[in-house]
């Protein structure tokens, strides 16, 4: 249900019988470096799954890293926390405050490396491989320039490649795009004609009857038989001769003559608009056939108004436009592109270099380590194959290995035993944490496939690499166990209600019976005991 462990500088081994919970540790590690979380890992019963770890970090300087991320720095420690939900949701926590897996696996890379049971596997993959070298260089900022020169010559090639289908579609329809074109600039469009144009068609198609309509109107008002103007004009007088005399008439008179000054201004108006009404049946066939070629233009172009054929000629205009000057747009493109391609290949080039300086001194320490660890005929070599430009460069690296006289360099992954593997993957991680400056490695069984003396030296090699930093080594063979400067032990209890998994702190008696379990097995002997004895008085010394 609940598990703390406090873990100190130096070699830390970790013992117990196979199935006991081993994997526990790892998992909760793993969670923390931000692999990706399984809700397994939740307890049957339980809402969620807390996973925390606190970090020394008082020999590195990370105030960049977390001024950049804007997160709260302290320069001794750091804590990192994972939570797990039922649900299948999670959270990372940096000192708590919330941050992205990403983030998070960036910020413990700097800080921990785990080596775990696959990782032999990995070991024999060309990929891996590479990764060791570029791990190597001293400038990390190399493959940094390449991956970003090359994905700049993979963004022009692809425009490149989108331009030439895009004109290879224009040109097979650059003729009719043409005449499109042609046929919109030849109808002259206007914002606002077509409703103009309607307004005058409909008053020319009745100008006939508006003229008739406005001549009987006018006749009315004003004619020499007595129109109305003529009349108002009569009774104003007449109300104007009966005010002397009859005072109550004064208004009367006024309003007569107001009525009759308004009634001659209309007259006078009508007069104008009945000159204006024309009957013109040239000026409007005309604008019929202009409104009929709207209409049709509209309906061609399938758009919703007249007015939204501007917007369109002005955008085949411009696609046209893009056509005809296309090969000046693609020449501009491939001369980018050519460049770029330049600059990809000489940043794969530099990296080629670092890597090649990298791998000398690499391919002397490691031939000298493994004579050490009982392969006294070992040769190793780095092979640089030459391959096509790609995010990593232009490397296929392929780590060669013998261990016997007259046998020719092979693949490593080809030649190799399993004994083999383990040893070389430790020597690895033993120059790797030289230059990584990494605070915690993390061994899981990185002993398979050896016994006796040489895992005795593989032990000797975990401790001088906790020399300067903490090493947490889980194993099953009393040589290396003895080799701890503190030791632990899983245990499995199983009950009715559930098993349980503990992790305990040895004694130095404690660890005596422990490292002579793993010497005889379930039944300690004399002998045993003895031995484990002896093995740890000689590594106190």
């Amino acid at each position: 249900e609940r598990l703390t462990l406090s873990l100190d500088k130096g070699m830390t081994v970790i013992t117990g019988e196979t199935g006991a919970g081993k994997s526990i540790l790892l998992g909760a590690l793993s969670l923390i470096l931000g692999q990706r979380a399984d809700v397994k890992a939740i307890q049957e019963g339980q809402s969620r799954c807390l996973v925390e770890a606190e970090f020394d970090i008082s020999s590195r300087d990370l105030s960049d890293f977390f001024e950049q991320h804007d997160l709260e720095y302290s320069p001794d420690s750091c804590l990192v926390r994972r939570e797990i939900y039922a649900n299948g949701k999670s959270r990372a926590f940096v000192n708590d405050s919330p941050v992205s897996l990403g983030l998070l696996k960036d910020l413990t890379l700097q800080l921990i490396d785990i080596h775990s049971q696959h990782q032999n596997l990995l070991i024999g993959t060309n990929k891996f491989q590479l990764e060791i070298l570029d791990a190597l260089v001293a400038d990390p900022s190399l493959a940094e320039a390449h991956l970003a020169a090359f994905h700049h010559l993979r963004a022009l090639e692809a425009e490149l490649t989108a331009l030439n289908e895009a004109l290879a579609k224009s040109k097979a329809e650059e003729d009719y795009l043409r005449f499109q074109v042609d046929q919109l600039n030849a109808a002259n469009l206007s914002t606002g004609e077509i409703e103009a144009l309607e307004a005058e068609w409909a008053l020319l198609s009745h100008a006939e009857e508006i003229q008739q309509g406005l001549g009987r109107l006018f006749s009315l008002l004003d004619n020499d038989e007595g129109g109305l103007v003529s009349q108002l004009h009569q009774a104003h007088v007449q109300a104007d001769s009966l005010k002397r005399h009859y005072p109550r008439m004064a208004d009367y008179e006024e309003r007569l003559n107001t009525a009759y000054i308004d009634l001659k201004d209309m007259t006078a108006d009508l007069d104008v608009l009945l000159n204006d009404v024309e009957v013109n049946p040239a000026r409007l066939e005309q604008i019929g056939d202009r409104i009929n070629l709207l209409y049709d233009l509209q309906k061609k172009h399938r758009v919703n108004h007249p007015d939204e054929l501007i917007p369109l000629r002005d955008e085949l205009t411009a696609t046209l436009d893009a056509i005809e000057h296309a090969d000046d747009k693609r020449a501009q493109i491939e001369k980018a592109r050519s460049v770029a391609e330049k600059e990809a290949i000489r940043t794969a080039a530099t990296l080629t270099e670092a890597r090649q300086q990298v791998s000398k001194p690499l391919i002397q320490r490691l031939t000298s380590m493994l004579k050490q660890l009982g392969i006294p005929n070992a040769r190793f070599d780095v092979a640089f194959i030459p391959q096509p430009l790609g995010p990593t460069g232009m490397d296929l690296i392929r780590f060669l290995f013998s261990a016997n006289k007259n046998v020719t360099l092979q693949p490593l992954e080809d030649i190799a035993s399993g004994g083999e593997m383990s040893r070389i993957m430790l020597c690895l991680k033993s120059i790797m944490a030289e230059h990584l400056q990494l605070s915690t490695l993390v061994f899981d069984e990185i002993d398979t496939g050896v016994s006796g003396e040489i895992a005795y030296r593989m032990g000797e090699i975990m401790r001088d690499i906790a020399a300067n930093r903490q090493v947490l080594c889980i194993t099953h063979l009393p040589q290396i166990a003895a080799l701890g400067r503190n030791h632990f032990k899983v245990r499995k209890t199983e009950t009715k209600a559930a098993n349980q998994t503990t992790v305990t702190l040895l004694t130095q008696e404690e660890r005596l019976m422990e490292i002579a379990q793993l010497l005889s097995g379930a039944n300690v002997t004399e002998a045993a005991i003895l031995n484990a004895r002896h093995l740890l008085a000689e590594n106190n010394t």
